[in-house]
């Protein structure tokens, strides 16, 4: 299964400079929110193995390897999770390099919205027709980009006493319960696409 991982980032690596070019152009920027460059930088290799593997014949190949579905399935998911990882110490970097400011609480939200959106994208990803998946990664991306700001903020003000509940919590009870509901949402979603992948017939 480490292996799989291992596959996914040597298919990219040609394109790992444009990515990296592609978040140093919003840090440079200077306009955009950090928790945005975060979940950008966090989700464009997750999303570009998908695209990789729509192909008919990428899906053959990969059953005909001594790995079950499920250990397919389950490289898909804890690979996100390593990207994630390895995205947000480079952009962290650098931001670290050209002075922009970040707080622990940008990655935190960043993180825990990427799994969020690749625990919808993934199970979608083997439902949709092949071909179609990434664009609707990217138009989701942007309408929930544009939409999902203005609804927090407007769910704030009108919600005064569960935003002042939120605020009023522990720091550490806050990222404990927002970890707690990633994971079992991540989760959920990873049961599903397995049952999803394993009913496919390619």
């Amino acid at each position: 299964m480490l292996n799989l991982i291992r596959r996914d980032f040597i298919i990219q690596k040609r394109q790992l400079l444009g990515f990296i070019l592609l978040v140093l152009f919003f840090v440079l920027m200077g306009r955009h929110d950090p928790a945005f460059i975060f979940l950008l930088a966090s989700i464009i290799i997750p999303v570009n193995t998908i695209a990789y593997d729509e192909k008919p014949e990428t899906n053959i190949l990969l059953n005909s390897l001594p790995y079950t579905r499920t250990e397919i399935i389950a490289s898909r998911f804890l690979g996100a999770i390593v990207f994630i990882i390895l995205s947000t110490g480079a952009t962290s970097v650098l931001m670290y390099v050209f002075n922009r400011p970040f707080s622990i609480t940008d990655i935190a939200i960043s993180s825990s919205l990427a799994l969020l959106l690749l625990s919808l994208y993934l199970p979608m990803s083997y439902i949709i027709k092949p071909g179609y998946s990434s664009p609707f990664a990217l138009i989701s991306f942007l309408v929930l980009a544009g939409i999902v700001p203005p609804i927090v903020s407007y769910l704030g003000e009108r919600l005064t006493s569960v935003t002042d509940f939120l605020l009023n919590l522990p720091v550490s009870i806050f990222y404990t319960s927002a970890l707690l509901l990633g994971i079992a949402i991540y989760g959920t979603s990873w049961g599903v696409t397995t049952l999803i992948y394993r009913r496919k017939v390619y």
